[in-house]
């Protein structure tokens, strides 16, 4: 999988992106809404969370949830790989309600965008929102509280399956702003979350594949 990942992002596109901004339609809104109130993100938040501590101290193995270190110089982040006991309906909900999430955490949404890009026989689409940190300083040094730095979430799906959500931060090291938080930080306040009951288990079909 990670090979595949890595001949993915070297493959030259056959023609330039386009990004253009991603607006939910009112019955996509009501939708998502409705998957938010009944909790049904609880059944992935915890199990994600979980998958990426047991990667980080050696004991992730092939089975469950797969979760992968971000491997990238200047910011941090992991790959949280798409599972078929998920469906795509639901991946897509999960990637929206992260972001919801981060907006409760002293975060302001600064783009969604999509893009699409052909490469050879493939098609890879990436959903982008990019999170910026609310303006207010901290009470004990006047700099501006950066908090977990820039955020961003990716959705990527090759040929229209999902394959992966790309959560990663970037802190700004100029002056005026506070230390940002690690990336650890960050997600165990995005992800720690009880564990998901019998019955928002069974509201997993009901979102499987339509978003």
């Amino acid at each position: 999988m990670i090979q595949f990942i890595q001949n993915l992002f070297r493959s030259k596109a056959t023609a330039p992106a386009a990004w253009q901004s991603v607006v939910l339609t009112p019955a996509q809104a009501r939708r998502h809404a409705r998957w938010v109130e009944q909790h049904v993100f609880l059944n992935w938040l915890e199990p994600y969370f979980k998958a990426y501590h047991l990667h980080k101290i050696g004991a992730g193995g092939r089975r469950g949830f797969q979760v992968q270190p971000l491997l990238e110089a200047g910011r941090e982040g992991a790959l949280f790989f798409y599972d078929a006991s998920i469906g795509p309906g639901n991946f897509r909900h999960f990637y929206e309600h992260l972001g919801e999430r981060l907006l409760g955490m002293g975060y302001h949404r600064g783009c969604a965008d999509q893009c699409t890009r052909r490469k050879q026989h493939l098609v890879e689409t990436t959903l982008k929102q990019l999170f910026k940190p609310n303006p207010t300083d901290c009470p004990d040094t006047g700099d501006c509280n950066q908090r977990f730095g820039l955020v961003t979430i990716d959705l990527i799906a090759v040929n229209g399956e999902p394959l992966f959500i790309r959560i990663a931060s970037n802190a700004v090291r100029q002056p005026g702003f506070t230390p940002a938080a690690s990336f650890e930080e960050l997600l165990r306040e995005l992800l720690a979350a009880p564990a998901p009951t019998a019955a928002t288990q069974a509201l997993i079909p009901e979102y499987y594949q339509r978003f």
